[in-house]
């Protein structure tokens, strides 16, 4: 096992257990109403939006980088340079929505930051070593992480989120722990 899935295996289940002890400082009452329910839905769309363009992004990646000995610009990395970094944000802020209080979304983009910022960078770094020159001309192009508007308005979602059913045999695992979070954390709140 990569030693970066451990690290974030790691981190998931820190934050699971901190979750379950300070529960009452950390998670939101669930209180009826279109407050409730908007965050709820904002946070399914988050998460299912990430997890398609986290599918998306390794069965691309996988399939046209030739072990990586090529320099990937299609499908997601057109409109983002880390689209599967891009997806685990989003599935991240999701469950944050759906279950913890508004302070708990601060704390998750600063450990987010810590924890891929630096992975971010060093890929950015063997890239550049790599592709030189070509790498320059695709960031200068393409952004980091946030796609820009003017992309998404311009791009046919087919073109940008190519989805082919094999690729999902790759992420069945984390879909599976996510589905999982949600209907714990769900029975658990009743």
């Amino acid at each position: 096992m990569k030693k970066r899935v451990k690290i974030n295996g790691i981190i998931m289940a820190l934050a699971f257990i901190l979750a379950v002890v300070f529960r009452k400082l950390c998670c939101r009452e669930a209180t009826p109403g279109w407050q409730e329910n908007s965050l709820r839905i904002i946070g399914l769309v988050s998460m299912f939006l990430g997890q398609v363009i986290r599918v998306s992004a390794r069965g691309y990646k996988s399939e046209f980088s030739k072990n990586s000995h090529a320099l990937i610009e299609g499908g997601p990395y057109q409109i983002a340079r880390n689209p599967m970094y891009l997806g685990i944000l989003l599935i991240g802020l999701g469950v944050v929505l759906m279950l913890f209080n508004w302070w708990v979304v601060l704390f998750f983009f600063l450990i987010f930051a810590a924890r891929y910022l630096p992975l971010i960078l060093s890929e950015e770094e063997k890239l550049q070593k790599m592709f030189p020159g070509t790498y320059d001309v695709y960031c200068r192009r393409v952004p980091r992480m946030m796609p820009r508007l003017s992309s998404l308005v311009k791009i046919r979602v087919r073109e940008y989120l190519p989805i082919k059913p094999a690729w999902f045999k790759k992420e069945i695992n984390s879909i599976i722990a996510l589905l999982m979070v949600i209907i714990l954390f769900f029975l658990w709140k009743r």
